[in-house]
């Protein structure tokens, strides 16, 4: 298995990509080769820094850089040595929307890709598809992102027969907006001949991704990018809060110390950093999109995730299940 890292994406790179690539080879003995795509003589300081030996770790030279302001087709075509455009070519023969949709493609019955991001709740995993790949969505994307997601929930996931859920202002079927409603149509037409891998649970709201009994949530990619944004602010908020608060007396702070164990296990549960990263679901390739202040852990993590995918064969599971529907 081969695995290529933008070592200079990220705002903390491409230190914690380096980190984070040394510490998936020491756990990772099937990792046949990990490409670290970047500036090389920066990488190469890095790399001595940081002590990764490992002569599976190869360094790709890619000077170009990438701005935040840029936008990304722009900068696919006019900087064909950034990191990230060698990186996903690497695959081709993690990564932007842009890149990987352009140079990897979509499988086969898919037209657009999108983001499955990781929501915690009282369950277990809710992925929240999609969270920002494909803004402008159409209701048959969302039902091609209901099969995508029940796929990935099952074989990576571990769930039978995943719930799947529309987002909407209102559990009631007459809820939501006209691009709502057709999806929910859509996916209930499915449901109904047979063929969905999938149980439909209708519209749910925004409580729902923490509370219900969910594996995967349907929104267009404005909405779920909003969403999580919106959810990752209020974690860090609270988290905020919650030390103000505790530093405001002795007896806060020896109950705070009383609690660490349990404050630890709640930021690892919640943390992005034991997810690793979103897959890109639908692209002929395995992408996996990295939070932009991944630590080390976060790239190590992101990195069994791109593993996990392919020993698993998602993409083949995907292309199957929609020969079947179509």
């Amino acid at each position: 298995m081969k695995i290529a890292i933008d070592a200079m994406g990220g705002d903390h790179a491409p230190t914690v990509n380096i980190v984070g690539a040394r510490n998936a080879l020491k756990r990772y003995a099937d990792i046949e080769t990990i490409f670290l795509v970047g500036n090389a003589e920066i990488l190469r300081r890095e790399v001595e820094e940081h002590q990764l030996t490992d002569p599976r770790a190869i360094i790709v030279d890619a000077p170009d850089v990438v701005e935040m302001h840029e936008s990304g087709a722009k900068a696919l075509r006019s900087k064909k040595k950034s990191s990230i455009s060698v990186a996903t070519d690497m695959v081709k023969s993690g990564a932007s929307v842009a890149a990987a949709t352009v140079k990897l493609r979509t499988l086969r019955g898919v037209e657009r890709a999108g983001i499955a991001s990781a929501i915690p709740n009282e369950y277990g995993i809710c992925q929240l598809l999609d969270a920002g790949a494909n803004p402008e969505a159409k209701p048959e994307h969302l039902v091609i992102y209901a099969v995508m997601g029940a796929v990935y929930s099952h074989y990576v996931l571990g769930v039978k027969r995943p719930k799947i859920g529309i987002m909407s202002n209102g559990e009631e079927d007459e809820k939501g907006t006209k691009f709502t409603k057709e999806t929910f149509t859509l996916i209930k037409e499915l449901e109904s001949s047979g063929k969905a891998p999938f149980e439909f649970v209708g519209n749910v709201e925004g409580h729902d991704l923490f509370e219900s009994d969910l594996n995967v949530v349907l929104c267009d990619g404005f909405t779920g990018n909003i969403i999580l944004k919106s959810c990752e602010a209020t974690a860090k908020a609270m988290s905020k809060w919650l030390k103000v608060e505790f530093k405001r007396n002795p007896i806060r702070i020896l109950g705070a110390i009383i609690a660490k164990g349990a404050f630890k296990a709640v930021k690892k549960k919640s943390s992005y950093e034991y997810v690793g990263g979103s897959p890109l679901l639908g692209v002929n390739g395995v992408c996996i999109i990295g939070h932009g202040g991944s630590s080390a852990l976060a790239i190590e993590n992101a990195v069994r995730v791109a593993r996990e995918t392919v020993k698993l064969e998602v993409n083949p599971h995907i292309e199957e299940m929609l020969d079947k529907i179509h």
